[in-house]
C-alpha cells in the first residue's frame, strides 16, 4: 500500500516536472523568437514623451547591468592573473634553488603530486621544442622564423598592410612579455656566483645588445638574449623558454668571439662597378670597424677581371689588408660552384663562412650577430635581409636621393624583409663540409641556396632564421628577357614590381593622372576665388 502510494506520488512529481520543463521551453522559445524588431518586442513604441522616457530608462538599466557584469569579469580575470603570477614566481624561484634538478623542492609550495606533474609537463614542452638541439624538418615552410628585438624596437617579418618591419612594441602584452624576459635575464646574470664574493659586476639594461624569439604554437616561446660581457668581444647569452606557463631557464653561457674569423665568400662575374661599391663597404665595416675578417672572391671568366683585381689590390695597399683570396675560374657562372670552391679552398682553422653577394651591404654589428648565431655542430644562421626599394621612386627626383648610408633605414617606405631568399647565410666551415655543400648540378642564379637550406633543416642542427637589421640588399634594376614565355615574363614583371616600391607608392604611380587633375582643379578654383575678392 505504502509502496503504491509512493509510486503514485513519484508519478505526480514526474508529470509536474515534465509540465514545468515544457513551460520553460515555451517561454524560452518566445523570448528568443527572431520575429519582429527585438526593440519593439521588449519595449513597445509609444508616441508620448512618457513612453520615450520609459524606453530610455529601460536601456540605461540594461546598460548598467551589463557594466556590472563586465566589471565582475574584470575582477575575476585580475584575481586569476595575480594568482598565476604568484605561482610563476614560486616555480621560478624553486627552479633556481634546484640548480637544474627537475621538480626539486616543489612540495614545499604546491600540494604533493601537483607540482611534480606541472613541472614535468612544462619540461616536456621544452624537450619537444628546438631548445637544446635541432629538429628534422620536412621543408623550408616548416621552419618557424625568429623575430629580433632591442630595448626600443621589434624587427618582425609578418607586417601586412598595417604593421611595420620595425616598430616599438605598441601592444601592452608584447611590452610586458619582452620586458619580463629581459628582467629575468638580468636577474640570472646578477645572481651571486659564490658566497662571500662582493666584487661581482652588476649587469643593467644598458648591457643588453639584442634578443631573438619565436613561438611554436604547440610548445611555447624560445628566447635568446645577448648581453655585453666583461671584456671586448666577450658576451653573455641567456636562453629562456616559456612553455605556455612560467618561464624556465635553459642556459647561461659565456661567449668569446675575439678570435672568431669570418670568411666572406663572394662569387662574381663582371659587375666591376658593383664590386667597387662593395669594397667601400667592406673596407669600412669589415676592415676598419671589425678587423677579424677574410675575403674570398671567386671570379668567373676573364671579362672585367683586371678591373676587379685592381680594386682588390688597391684596397689591400691602402688599408694594409692581406687577408684575401682571389680565385679565377674559366667557366660559366654558377653561384653554387663559386661558394663551394671558395669554402673548400680554405685550409685554416674552423672559420665562420658568410656567403654573400656583391649587391649586399652589411654593418659591423651584423658580423657580430653572424658570429653569435652560429655554433659548430649546433647552429647555423639564415638572416632575413632588408631589401631596398628603388631610390628614384622613394625619393622622387634623382637629385634628391641621399647618400647610400642614409638610405639604409628599416622602414615600410624604404624596403621590405626579403623572407623568400636563403642565399645569405653564416655557418661554420665544418658544418658546411659535413652537410655535403651545394648541389653543383645547379647552374646560373637560384636554386642552390634553397637546396642547402633544406639540408640544414633536415639535419640535427638548429637553424636560426630572423630579421637582421644590419644586412641590406641594395636595389638594382631587374631585366625581363624577351626569350621568356608569356607566363614567365609576367612572373618576372611581378617580381620586378615587388622590388620597386611599397604598396602605397605604387598606388600613387597608378593614380598619378587623377592626382594631377585634382591639383589643377584646386589651383583653378583658387584663382577664381581670388579674382572675385
Amino acid at each position: 500500500m505504502v509502496r503504491r502510494g509512493l509510486m503514485a506520488w513519484l508519478s505526480r512529481v514526474g508529470v509536474a516536472l515534465v509540465a514545468l520543463c515544457c513551460s520553460v521551453s515555451v517561454l524560452y522559445m518566445l523570448a528568443c523568437s527572431p520575429r519582429g524588431d527585438p526593440r519593439q518586442l521588449a519595449f513597445p513604441r509609444h508616441e508620448s514623451l512618457a513612453g520615450k522616457e520609459e524606453y530610455q530608462a529601460a536601456i540605461h538599466e540594461r546598460e548598467g547591468h551589463q557594466k556590472d557584469y563586465i566589471n565582475s569579469l574584470k575582477q575575476q580575470v585580475a584575481q586569476l592573473k595575480d594568482a598565476l603570477q604568484e605561482r610563476s614566481r614560486q616555480l621560478t624561484g624553486l627552479q633556481g634553488q634546484s640548480n637544474g634538478t627537475r621538480g626539486a623542492g616543489l612540495d614545499q609550495v604546491l600540494p604533493k603530486g601537483t607540482q611534480a606533474d606541472l613541472l614535468k609537463f612544462l619540461h616536456s614542452q621544452m624537450d619537444r621544442a628546438e631548445v637544446r638541439s635541432g629538429a628534422k624538418l620536412p621543408s623550408e615552410y616548416a621552419a618557424v622564423p625568429f623575430e629580433s628585438f632591442t630595448l626600443q624596437k621589434v624587427y618582425q617579418l609578418e607586417t601586412g598592410l598595417t604593421r611595420h618591419p620595425e616598430e616599438k612594441p605598441v601592444r601592452k602584452d608584447k611590452r610586458e612579455d619582452l620586458g619580463e624576459v629581459i628582467e629575468l635575464g638580468l636577474e640570472t646574470l646578477n645572481r651571486p656566483k659564490d658566497h662571500g664574493h662582493t666584487g661581482q659586476r652588476v649587469f643593467s639594461a644598458s648591457d643588453f645588445i639584442e634578443g631573438i624569439y619565436r613561438t611554436e604554437r604547440d610548445k611555447g616561446t624560445l628566447y635568446e638574449l645577448t648581453f655585453k660581457g666583461d671584456k671586448n668581444h666577450e658576451f653573455k647569452r641567456i636562453v629562456l623558454f616559456r612553455p605556455f606557463g612560467p618561464i624556465l631557464r635553459v642556459k647561461n653561457e659565456n661567449l668569446n668571439t675575439a678570435r672568431t674569423l669570418v670568411n666572406i665568400i663572394v662569387p662574381l662575374a663582371k659587375r666591376a662597378g658593383k664590386f667597387q661599391q662593395f669594397m667601400q663597404n667592406f673596407r669600412e665595416m669589415g676592415i676598419r670597424q671589425d678587423g677579424r675578417i677574410h675575403l674570398t672572391v671567386v671570379y668567373f671568366g676573364r671579362e672585367q677581371m683586371s678591373e676587379v683585381k685592381g680594386i682588390l689590390e688597391n684596397t689591400s695597399k691602402s688599408a694594409h689588408f692581406k687577408n684575401f683570396t682571389f680565385i679565377q675560374l674559366n667557366e660559366e657562372f654558377s653561384r653554387g660552384k663559386g661558394l663551394e670552391v671558395g669554402a673548400r679552398v680554405w685550409k685554416g682553422g674552423n672559420v665562420v663562412l658568410f656567403f654573400c653577394d656583391v649587391d649586399i651591404y652589411f654593418t659591423a654589428e651584423f658580423l657580430t650577430t653572424c658570429r653569435l648565431n652560429t655554433q659548430p655542430g649546433k647552429k647555423v644562421f639564415y638572416p632575413v635581409l632588408f631589401s631596398q626599394y628603388n631610390p628614384s621612386l622613394i625619393y622622387g627626383h634623382h637629385d634628391s636621393i641621399p647618400p647610400l648610408e642614409q638610405q639604409l633605414i628599416v622602414k615600410k617606405e624604404t624596403g621590405f624583409w626579403r623572407d623568400f631568399g636563403f642565399g645569405m647565410t653564416c655557418q661554420y666551415h665544418s658544418d658546411f663540409i659535413n652537410i655535403g655543400g651545394f648541389d653543383l648540378g645547379i647552374k646560373g642564379w637560384g636554386g642552390e641556396d634553397v637546396h642547402l637550406y633544406r639540408k640544414y633543416l633536415r639535419s640535427n642542427l638548429i637553424v636560426v632564421r630572423s630579421p637582421a637589421r644590419g644586412l641590406f640588399h641594395l636595389w638594382h634594376e631587374k631585366f625581363c628577357l624577351d626569350e621568356l614565355t608569356p607566363e614567365q615574363y609576367k612572373m618576372c614583371i611581378q617580381s620586378k614590381a615587388m622590388n620597386e616600391a611599397s604598396h602605397g607608392q605604387l598606388g600613387m604611380l597608378v593614380f598619378r593622372k587623377e592626382i594631377e587633375a585634382h591639383r589643377r582643379k584646386k589651383k583653378a578654383a583658387m584663382k577664381t576665388n581670388t579674382k572675385k575678392v
